[in-house]
């Protein structure tokens, strides 16, 4: 039996967002498109949760304070077998270093929070198809 990227039918994503009310918005958004939704609040539930779950991709909020995405970020990056796991990070339009930080970092994309409220399941669908592509 061969083992590839596409084994199960249903995709996980790791959405690490502390704000609930935001969270909602993208766990509805998604599981409507038939995602499967894991949540991490903390920096040791972002490790735990992609160990256990293998997501499909992983949503990060780049000004969540409590997460510390950057480390976060760093983390995933240093871990060989997720080199290619694709991250769709969000933060605040006017914070330009944090987007050229997120991107020093091997993030795939990273987007205002605007636009992630607008075109969530676009960019979880481009980012997908990044990852698969093996671009990053």
């Amino acid at each position: 039996m061969t083992m590839n990227s596409h084994q199960t039918d249903q995709k996980t994503i790791l959405v690490a967002v502390t704000d609930i009310f935001f969270y909602t918005k993208v766990r509805d958004a998604l599981m409507s498109k038939g995602y499967k939704i894991e949540r991490a609040r903390t920096q040791q539930d972002i490790a735990e949760k992609v160990s256990a779950t293998s997501p499909s991709a992983v949503i990060l909020n780049m000004n969540d304070e409590t997460l510390n995405a950057f480390q976060a970020l760093e983390t995933l990056k240093a871990d060989t077998r997720l080199k290619t796991l694709p991250i769709l990070a969000f933060a605040n339009h006017e914070e330009v270093d944090t987007f050229n930080r997120a991107r020093a970092l091997g993030v795939t994309k990273i987007v205002s929070r605007n636009e992630f409220s607008a075109r969530l399941k676009d960019l979880v669908e481009e980012i997908l198809v990044e990852g698969v592509r093996g671009e990053g």
